[in-house]
């Protein structure tokens, strides 16, 4: 969405540290929280565009990324948000679990429960084969549950929770201060506007149990390291039925013997020899799908990039395909027998003879330079 540069959009230096960024979010996302600017479409803007700059400058590979390619270094990579309330979901930590509360609940009146549960994150590794093909990981995830024995009450099975009588119910109480009145959790019932006088024995009161899940996390052809996945509902459920948070699955790249990814190409280094390099030879290469042949032209020189189009990732944007870039490293034996040092002897001779243009060119160069 944004196109300016994040850090410009927070306020703070290149190579400001973590706090310095958080600090930076938190007051820009308390100057244009909806709930402090209703119907107000440019403060919506701001606090979308100041949490995505956030979110990619929170990440360190995100950042790293950004730093080197700026924004088009990004595609694919998951950064920016649907709505508002995707915001709350992935911040949750700063917004208060998964809701609209938190440090602003207090200070806006959005007070009451959380409107979702806290959300969870995890990590998957995955090879650069099954980025490119996609796969799918199954993952063991410990998570929070309504208790099966109160149904989420916290209290025990035949018995109900009583009103709260320091809030009459409402979860918050007003205090004053000066000409103020500030709306505060209430001290009794932390918000929950009820009291148990009978905890449930399973769950301690709390209407909530750990449990162990089996989540399957469906991954598509072309994902980027670092791109945030986001499984909805599989996150901790709240207490008294309210629906449960997402999980955040993060993509990190298992490292390959021999592909590195850049963009949607994939790259890697091929030693060849003197008399491949000058003749020309096909050769075969591993590729993201298996096997392929390449041909090497003559006369290339090492370092010289050869592109076999179409083997590199998917687009997560577009039909398009990557291409993988063999860059060509001509490998000097460092121990011959006697009969290829005869062999580059002569050829020696008549490397003498008849210089190469590029050679010429550059010992003409020098003699001038040295008069």
């Amino acid at each position: 969405m944004a196109s300016r540069d994040y850090y410009d959009v927070l306020g703070v230096s290149r190579d400001a540290d973590d706090g310095e960024i958080k600090k930076a979010y938190k007051k820009l996302a308390l100057k244009y929280h909806p709930d402090k600017n209703p119907g107000n479409d440019n403060a919506e803007k701001s606090f979308k565009e100041a949490a995505e700059a956030y979110d990619v400058l929170r990440d360190p590979e995100k950042r790293r990324i950004y730093d080197a390619h700026g924004h088009e270094g990004l595609s694919g990579t998951g950064a920016g948000f649907s709505d508002v309330e995707d915001i709350f979901r992935v911040f949750g930590d700063i917004f208060g679990g998964g809701g609209g509360g938190g440090i602003f609940g207090d200070l806006f009146g959005g007070g009451g429960q959380t409107r979702r549960g806290e959300s969870l994150a995890a990590h998957v590794q995955v090879t650069l084969e099954e980025a490119a093909a996609g796969t799918t990981r199954t993952i063991s995830l410990r998570r929070k549950v309504g208790c099966d024995t109160c149904m989420g009450s916290g209290a025990s099975p035949g018995t109900q929770p009583i009103r709260c009588g320091t809030c009459s119910g409402e979860g918050y109480v007003l205090r004053s201060q000066g000409f103020f009145s500030i709306r505060t959790p209430c001290p009794a019932c932390h918000t929950k506007g009820e009291l148990i006088k009978d905890p449930c024995k399973n769950c301690s009161g709390a209407g909530l149990m750990q449990k162990v899940d089996e989540i399957v996390i469906e991954i598509p052809a072309g994902i980027s390291e670092g791109t945030r996945l986001r499984v909805t509902g599989c996150g901790n459920e709240g207490a008294h039925g309210v629906p449960a948070g997402d999980l955040q699955v993060v993509i990190r790249y298992e490292t390959h013997a021999f592909f590195a990814r850049e963009q949607d190409d994939v790259c890697f280094e091929l030693p060849i020899a003197y008399s491949q390099a000058a003749l020309g030879a096909e050769v075969e290469v591993p590729t993201l799908e298996g096997k392929a042949v390449l041909t090497i032209p003559p006369g290339t020189q090492s370092g010289d990039k050869l592109r076999m189009k179409g083997m590199g990732f998917p687009s997560l944007h577009s039909r398009r395909k990557g291409d993988q870039l063999v860059q060509t490293i001509i490998e000097v034996p460092t121990r011959l027998s006697e009969k290829e040092q005869d062999l580059l002897r002569q050829l020696a001779d008549i490397e003498e003879k008849e210089v190469g243009t590029r050679r010429r060119g550059f010992l003409d160069r020098l003699k001038e330079y040295l008069g």
